[in-house]
């Protein structure tokens, strides 16, 4: 859910501050996701005048601009066609980063002419599609003044999370009320909209029983005038992320955001006959406003009339009675919906639409006269008309759904519940400010926009909830005699340990959902596990990886500027047999900073993140030394750039670059490299006691000894290091691959320092010699001998 701050003050009067608003939003369980301010993103751009025009000597639909600023002429090469000297536009200097394009500003010669900047598009700046010249400017603009600051866009936009038990809050309206509650502001109150009808209308309108709908409300209003709605309504329309389409179907969009009511509009002239609420039929079929065709069945709420079929009802309209410009009489709807067969017609079809979301979650059912009302007036404030009266059609269940619902409260339930006092005064007042009325005794009446209030603990979590749980006192709970202290798991003890040192490497913690899209879980293996009845299409599948959630985690933080990102997180994959317990690591962006020489920062390789994993292995307790190195890693990673390590048959881990078909869907730079540890598959140490090992430096002097084999082609250079290795274990401490050497037409010959470390006594030249032909015999062991 969307919004902005000035629309929120529509309904609130507050003086809070964002953060304060954000806050209290979060402690109100209305999760708050981002604060987008579009005044600090469009911050360098400044209004300026076009002094001169001319055409650029090296191409014909290039101008060369001069252009001011507020500091000067500037010289900018543009390619609009609508430039021109004497106009006013949108001016970017140099250094100032262009959201719509993801590119920043620099002096650049453009077909051999300097350019100093550029004027802006509405796509470039993000205020809409308008691509085919740059930004025009009233006359009056002031030269120099913030773009941002003159055109009225510092308004930041809240995106909050709401859960679905809170249908009022998919409206500003509910939020305001929230926050009102908690003592940010007051509420204001709706402004009266009582409309005079002038005659009564003359649409049929019907209701099938059983039909999903319970009430549905109609009025027709003639001589309307339908066009592009005012500015105001359509820059708050786009602040949300909607379309403006026209004044009558925004009326209807605006309704849906601001209180949580779906509406809808048919123009009345494309209308057979009446309006009748039934089941579907087989067979039929319409074309809906989203430009797709659907086949309905019996068990569908449609709106039909005697031509046919008009829409599936509280989900999406059909295109045959949409509203045009052309549109002088128009149908208003306001019904009501019940949630269950909403929600089972909307995920029938795969329709997700912003009234589905909110019909199949609850909406008021009290407040269809005022809705009604309210959606005329502005009708008729935008687009003129005379109103007639509202047919009201119900269905026998209509009563049950409006009879209002009490709940008793006692006040001791509180703190017995939540853990916190609260006076009973205080509750009262708090119940009150939420909207729900006083009936008499300990009784209190639920608002119709709370359909998610059943029971006295609803009304306790409501307190409690605008009290702040941060109030709640912390008290550790009495240990029973007898009872043992918790003790954490091996493999709890190892998820801990593997956590700070990823964190201690640099890494940031990342806890991303379980549930992700099935093309997402496609793209990494496809998913064993499909819920049948999903939050959304986003949340469909049980992840049979981490990286995914990784995935996007770090696409988001780089479309916000981040340059370099090292994530991890820790959890379960959820697998045909079982839930496994992986750690995911993923790093992208420049790997360090920009080098004083090339000017070029470094990205991250293959062998960062493979670092990063013998780490994290060693503080495990896997034997690296032992572990062997396999090529390819897997369909979801780079084919020449990714590795699997595996102890035995066991895989620990595999980590290489993303494959870059990924890195493209995700929106991630080529060279991301991601990792996952499979720490069920780390054998478990064998030393049982917690005392560490005594320290025991070596008391004789290490010898190094250089060998070079010619190897074949296709030998891993890790089976040549663990054969070295295994020629004397007691006595090799290490073995390191520092070259790697192939002529045009020649061997393939790979180099290794072995380091010896004696313990007894200082090794003669006899045993050295007798231990260099036990490691080249060794070496011969996997088809290697000893260059000569």
């Amino acid at each position: 859910m969307k919004f902005t701050l000035s629309w929120l003050r529509e309904h609130l009067e507050t003086d809070a501050s964002v953060e304060q608003i954000a806050d209290k939003l979060t402690s109100l369980g209305l999760e708050v996701e981002s604060v987008d301010d579009p005044a600090e993103k469009l911050a360098p751009f400044v209004v300026a005048e076009v002094l001169t025009a001319e055409r650029h000597p090296q191409a014909d639909k290039l101008q060369v601009l001069q252009v001011n600023a507020g500091n000067g002429p500037l010289q900018v090469v543009c390619g609009a066609p609508n430039a021109r000297a004497g106009m006013k536009g949108v001016f970017g200097p140099p250094g100032a980063y262009v959201p719509g394009s993801s590119f920043s500003l620099k002096v650049a010669a453009i077909r051999g002419v300097e350019s100093n900047g550029m004027m802006c598009s509405e796509r470039e700046l993000e205020l809409g599609e308008g691509h085919d010249g740059i930004i025009e400017l009233p006359a009056d603009a002031p030269v120099g003044e913030r773009f941002a600051d003159y055109a009225g866009l510092a308004d930041p936009l809240f995106d909050i999370a709401v859960t679905p038990n809170r249908p009022d809050c998919f409206g500003v309206r509910g939020i305001a009320r929230d926050l009102a509650a908690a003592g940010i502001g007051t509420l204001r109150p709706l402004p009266s909209t009582g409309i005079a009808a002038g005659f009564d209308n003359p649409v049929p309108i019907a209701i099938e029983d059983g039909s999903g709908c319970a009430a549905f409300a109609g009025r027709l209003v003639r001589g309307v005038r339908n066009g592009p709605s005012p500015d105001w309504l359509q820059k708050r329309l786009r602040a949300v992320g909607l379309r403006p389409i026209s004044a009558l179907v925004d009326v209807t969009n605006f309704f849906s955001i601001d209180r949580a009511r779906p509406l809808h509009v048919y123009d009345a002239a494309l209308l057979k006959g009446g309006i009748t609420v039934r089941h579907g039929r087989e067979g039929e079929r319409f074309d809906a406003l989203n430009d797709r065709s659907y086949e309905v069945v019996p068990d569908d709420c449609v709106i039909a009339d005697d031509s046919g079929l008009l829409g599936l009802g509280g989900v999406v309209g059909g295109s045959s009675s949409g509203v045009t410009e052309g549109t002088t009489d128009v149908l208003l709807e306001c019904a009501w919906f019940d949630p269950v067969a909403i929600a089972r017609t909307g995920q029938r079809h795969q329709v997700h639409t912003d009234a589905r979301a909110r019909f199949e979650r609850g909406v008021d059912p009290h407040e269809l006269d005022a809705s009604i009302d309210a959606a005329t007036a502005m009708i008729q404030q935008l687009c003129g008309g005379e109103a007639s009266s509202v047919t009201l059609a119900t269905t026998p269940g209509w009563s049950e759904v409006i009879e209002p619902r009490q709940v008793t409260l006692r006040p001791e339930r509180v703190a017995a519940l939540s853990g916190m006092y609260v006076a009973p005064g205080e509750q009262a007042a708090i119940l009150e400010r939420l909207g729900f009325k006083a009936a008499g005794g300990q009784s209190w009446i639920v608002p119709g926009w709370r359909p998610d209030i059943d029971g006295e603990a609803d009304l306790v979590e409501e307190v409690a909830r605008v009290v702040g749980l941060d109030r709640l006192p912390s008290d550790p709970l009495p240990r029973e005699p007898g009872v043992a202290h918790a003790v954490a798991l091996p493999a709890q003890r190892l998820e801990r340990r593997l956590r700070r040192l990823a964190a201690a490497r640099g890494a940031h913690e990342a806890v991303t959902w379980s549930f992700i899209s099935e093309a997402d879980a496609d793209a990494f293996g496809g998913g064993a596990r499909v819920l049948a009845n999903p939050i959304s299409e986003e949340m469909k599948v049980m992840r049979p990886s981490l990286l995914p959630g990784l995935a996007r985690a770090a696409a988001r933080n780089l479309a916000r500027g981040v340059g370099s990102i090292r994530l991890f997180e820790l959890g379960r994959r959820y697998l045909v047999d079982a839930e496994r317990p992986t750690l995911a690591l993923l790093l992208t962006g420049d790997a360090a900073p920009r080098d004083w020489q090339s000017g070029k920062a470094r990205a991250f390789s293959p062998y960062d993140v493979k670092a990063e994993v013998l780490a994290l292995l060693a503080e495990g307790g896997a034997p690296t030394a032992n572990l062997q190195l396999g090529a390819g890693a897997g369909a979801s990673f780079h084919p020449g750039r990714s590795a699997t390590l595996r102890l035995g048959k066991a895989e620990l881990a595999r980590f290489g670059e993303l494959h870059p078909t990924l890195a493209k869907a995700f929106d991630l730079p080529p060279a991301t490299q991601v990792a996952e540890l499979f720490l069920d598959a780390i054998p478990a140490a064998r030393n049982k006691g917690r005392a560490r090992v005594a320290f025991a430096p070596p008391t004789l002097q290490p010898v190094t000894r250089d060998f070079a084999f010619v190897v074949p082609e296709a030998l891993a250079a890790g089976d040549l290091v663990r054969a070295v290795r295994g020629a004397d274990k007691a006595l090799i401490a290490d073995v390191r691959l520092f070259d790697r050497y192939q002529p045009a037409e020649g061997d393939l010959s790979l180099a290794l320092e072995v380091t010896l470390q004696p313990n007894e006594k200082t090794l003669t030249e006899a045993d050295l010699t007798a231990l260099s032909n036990r490691i080249v015999a060794a070496a011969a062991k996997v088809g290697a001998r000893l260059r000569t």
